[in-house]
């Protein structure tokens, strides 16, 4: 088949835009948009049925070069395709587990209200201030949309850093407001009641450490024997135990919905795992009080072990049920609220009680560099979210205050006696 003519336009300079119309009578552009990976020009090319529609498609594309929103020449992902090859090939690598689950079901709104718009400049913020109306409207709350909003925009910024997309949307777009839930830490004599019950249980370190010391559940969940060092009187954060994510082992047969309910379920996760960041493994050092206690949390895991002979499972593990196993997380969260119901004492997450460590050292005047330490934090910042300001921590500051303004009162000047001949 012989080349198409021109039959309107003369040839443009090399590198500039082309605008023609072929010898069946359609017109025809092709701009320049920079330079290929195997070092030939990038010409795009749009069609129409007249020179003012090709002219302004050439228009938009030459728009989009000069404002540097070019994407990879003949790569047409939609949304839905790249969000799943971005959760599958590239936030597996980057991610922790329960971050990684996060985005799995954000995605699954995205998919639904925008997953067949493709990677391009049409893609608007509008789009996606639309979605998360939508999926308010369905009854998702706004913290929910405001994840998907996070999602997304982790998802494109990738993107655009690949050449995929030339601008991200999601960072013009604005997400729903989301009201902060004030967290309220335990108070002193609340404390008190948690411990004292605490006491008449199994396992009553494991709810002194997490209220004095403000570790995690996946850190006191994985703490074992050899982490303590009572001469020292330390304890080492050196693992965490995950949630695991159960899947189905049966190959579907057992006619349960969830992989957590199959009789051979099969964990998808490791047991354990290392803190996500270098702060997270740390020394902390043992009060007195919880140093006792632990010893005699020691006698009675050995007593345990002398009743269950054969039967216990042998692991190191500081925690553990009856016979030796470590415990699983929903087991650990069910003893929490039992905990705060025998106590008489308001339902919280298991989470306020590493906010209520984190203010027990506000409101004791630990230094901010000592308590990020204890708390494991690798941000600075993070102490803003959890030492929050009491009336204790107010008492501490006026009292302050008063001794550094105000004068103590001077003593009278002592009478002389006099004297007498």
């Amino acid at each position: 088949m012989p080349p198409k003519k021109r039959t309107q336009g003369t040839r443009a300079p090399n590198g500039a835009s082309s605008i023609y119309q072929d010898k069946d009578g359609k017109w025809h552009g092709r701009v320049t948009m920079g330079i290929r990976d195997d070092g030939k020009p990038d010409r795009r090319h749009v069609r129409g049925k007249t020179r003012a529609e090709v002219t302004k498609k050439v228009r938009e594309l030459e728009k989009s070069r000069d404002e540097g929103n070019i994407t990879k020449p003949g790569e047409k992902w939609t949304v839905a395709e790249w969000m799943d090859h971005w959760l599958n090939n590239i936030a597996t690598a980057t991610t922790s587990d329960n971050g990684w689950d996060a985005y799995f079901y954000a995605a699954k709104h995205i998919r639904k209200y925008i997953g067949a718009h493709k990677l391009s400049p049409r893609l608007l913020p509008e789009h996606l201030e639309t979605m998360y109306r939508k999926m308010q409207e369905a009854g998702a709350s706004a913290a929910t949309a405001h994840q998907a909003h996070r999602t997304v925009r982790t998802a494109l910024n990738e993107a655009v850093t690949r050449g995929y997309l030339g601008k991200n949307p999601a960072l013009i777009a604005k997400p729903p407001k989301v009201e902060e839930k004030e967290i309220e830490p335990f108070k002193r004599n609340e404390i008190a009641k948690l411990f004292g019950v605490a006491l008449e249980n199994r396992n009553a370190c494991r709810w002194i450490i997490a209220i004095s010391l403000g570790l995690r559940q996946g850190e006191t969940l994985g703490l074992r024997w050899s982490d303590i060092d009572f001469d020292e009187g330390t304890i080492k954060v050196n693992i965490q135990r995950p949630r695991p994510k159960w899947a189905h082992g049966c190959g579907d047969s057992c006619g349960r919905k969830h992989g957590g309910h199959c009789p051979q379920r099969v964990n998808l996760r490791k047991e354990t795992k290392k803190p996500k960041s270098r702060a997270g493994e740390r020394p902390i050092g043992l009060p007195p009080p919880l140093l006792d206690q632990l010893k005699l949390h020691a006698a009675e895991q050995a007593a345990e072990r002398e009743r269950a002979g054969d039967l216990w499972h042998d692991g190191d593990w500081l925690f553990t049920n009856e016979v030796g196993q470590p415990i699983n997380h929903r087991t650990d969260l069910k003893h929490w609220k039992d905990l705060l119901a025998g106590a008489d004492v308001r339902d919280a997450r298991l989470h306020d009680a590493r906010h209520t460590a984190a203010t027990v050292l506000l409101e004791l005047g630990v230094t901010q560099r000592a308590a990020e330490h204890v708390m494991g934090w690798s941000n600075p910042s993070m102490a803003k979210r959890y030492m929050h300001v009491t009336g204790e921590v107010l008492g501490m500051v006026a009292d302050k205050v008063g001794e550094g303004l105000w004068a103590k009162p001077k003593k009278p000047p002592r009478k002389r006696r006099k004297k007498t001949n």
